[in-house]
């Protein structure tokens, strides 16, 4: 059994997985760049150490101050939470050579899903539905063909990376040289690769996920779909489970898809099956080899809590329950705040001079921040996750409209007003929106 974790990350998910490893009573280490000296994770782990200087390569992306950090602490496993080595299977390697528990996948998976391209080939033979695309890199001589193959539009991506960059849309013939050129450098610049390949582009697609567990013994699990669709520039900001768009049959039947893929690939540990939906079908994305920053709303719908089971399956324990005696209840939603603009969305970096967190039943924030606080200029502008529960969508509603009243953080803007907007949207009150749908929304209210 594990017995001390290193929490290789900061903000709310540190917090996150730290409370975890409470439950569990395992020790706990926390990290920190000289930023984060104050960070309540820091002030709650059982041990702390200083990685190194604000930026993010020199601290939370130093693998060997993470490594030194372990041998330093005695921690026998790492929880890499999400963002910064999550998803780094030389990271997963070099903690395994060095006898310490990569609490996640296998780095062999981590590459397979990290390659849009072989992604996208495995998701196939694993008998997940695909969109129709190019069957591996696309250069500037051969993107004409593939296009006319496909059939316009087409959308252009690139294969390492994502988070929209390196992403470009081309509606015919006479947009697609400049859509591959753009896509490659912008993959370039980002992800240090400038490969990209095509796909189909969808006019009005939702984004489902499908939340998977494996043991990496032949053991998977689904615990059902999110909707993602309201997004900004490929950013997630509001996610639902189960998705309005769905119904049981179309839910349990892309899940067990999603599930025996992983049973067939051994799969070890938390995994997102990522979909756009259209017109009754799904197409596959991209997996992500990790814990979402959107888990606690399956987390409330279904009981589970979805660190727990990475631990127990890394310690080997294998999962918690079934696929049988998985129990589906409810509604919800959660919110992704953050420390910026609510109409320019420019980062917002300063001291909270007051915070008050709402409550009741069916009520989570996780957030690592607090009265008093600097949020440092360095880092991802998240801040805190509103996660509300109700045994039905409009009961999930009428709460999240009541607890966004309730929610207070002064002294830095933050992105609340636009969920206090949301909340009276007639689109939004009916599920009627797809992934364009708030961007052509803010586009609109900015005039």
């Amino acid at each position: 059994m594990i017995s001390k974790i290193l929490i290789a990350n900061r903000g709310e998910i540190a917090l996150r997985v730290l409370r975890a490893c409470k439950e569990l009573g395992i020790a706990t280490v926390a990290v920190h760049s000289t930023a984060d000296a104050n960070a309540m994770h820091v002030r709650l782990a059982d041990e702390s150490v200083c990685i190194g200087p604000p930026p993010s390569r020199d601290s939370y992306l130093n693998i060997h101050q993470i490594v030194a950090a372990c041998e330093i602490t005695g921690a026998d496993a790492v929880h890499p939470g999400y963002g910064f080595l999550s998803e780094n299977a030389k990271f997963a390697d070099i903690l395994d050579a060095h006898g310490i528990t990569f609490i996640g996948p296998t780095a062999d998976h981590i590459r397979i899903m990290g390659d849009k391209i072989t992604a996208k080939e495995t998701a196939k033979s694993l008998g997940i539905p695909v969109v129709p695309g190019s069957a591996g890199e696309v250069l500037p001589e051969n993107a004409l063909e593939i296009a006319r193959e496909i059939g316009f539009p087409v959308l252009i991506k690139a294969t390492a990376g994502g988070g929209g960059r390196g992403m470009k849309v081309a509606k015919n013939e006479e947009e697609l040289s400049e859509a591959v050129s753009t896509a490659r450098s912008e993959a370039l610049a980002a992800f240090g690769n400038d490969a990209v390949y095509m796909e189909k582009y969808l006019s009005k697609p939702r984004h489902i996920e499908v939340q998977v567990v494996g043991d990496g013994e032949g053991n998977a699990i689904h615990l059902g779909e999110r909707d993602c669709s309201l997004q900004r520039r490929h950013q997630k900001v509001w996610e639902e489970a189960n998705s309005p768009a769905l119904n049981v049959e179309q839910r349990m039947k892309i899940g067990e898809i999603c599930a025996d893929a992983m049973r067939k690939l051994k799969y070890r540990g938390a995994g997102t099956i990522e979909f756009l939906y259209e017109n009754g079908e799904f197409f596959f994305i991209e997996m992500n080899t990790r814990l979402q920053v959107e888990h606690p709303i399956t987390e409330a719908i279904t009981g589970i809590d979805l660190v727990h089971e990475q631990i127990r399956v890394a310690s080997g324990g294998g999962l918690s329950v079934t696929q049988d005696e998985i129990v589906f209840s409810g509604h919800a939603i959660e919110c992704r705040i953050n420390a910026e603009d609510p109409r320019t969305f420019v980062p917002s970096p300063g001291t909270i001079t007051h915070f008050h967190a709402p409550g009741g039943l069916g009520v989570r924030v996780d957030s690592g921040v607090y009265q008093g606080y600097k949020i440092p200029p360095y880092y991802d502008s998240l801040i805190g996750k509103l996660i509300v529960h109700g045994r039905t969508r409009v009961e999930c509603m009428m709460r999240l409209r009541r607890v966004l009243d309730e929610f207070v953080i002064d002294g830095i803007k933050t992105t609340l007003p636009l969920f206090q907007d949301l909340i009276n949207n007639q689109d939004i009150a009916n599920g009627d929106y797809d992934i364009h749908w708030l961007e052509n929304y803010l586009a609109k209210t900015a005039e």
